[in-house]
């Protein structure tokens, strides 16, 4: 399970893994960001910023978003 985290001015600052409070930052290069893309793409639950789960097609679609 996974959640977006924003800053105050409302961007997607980082990720952030639910079952060890782990931050995730947008790095391509970073194996957690890496499992995080495809544990969502695979139907891991991502909550927005609020804490509602998205639908697999709102989770695959701001996938499809990142680097």
């Amino acid at each position: 399970m996974y959640k977006e985290i924003k800053n105050i001015d409302g961007e997607i600052k980082f990720i952030l893994r639910l079952a060890d409070m782990a931050s995730i930052p947008f790095d391509p290069a970073n194996t957690d960001y890496q499992t995080f893309k495809k544990e969502v793409l695979a139907g891991a639950e991502l909550q927005d910023a609020d804490g509602n789960v998205m639908t697999q097609e709102q989770a695959d679609d701001f996938i499809k978003e990142l680097p």
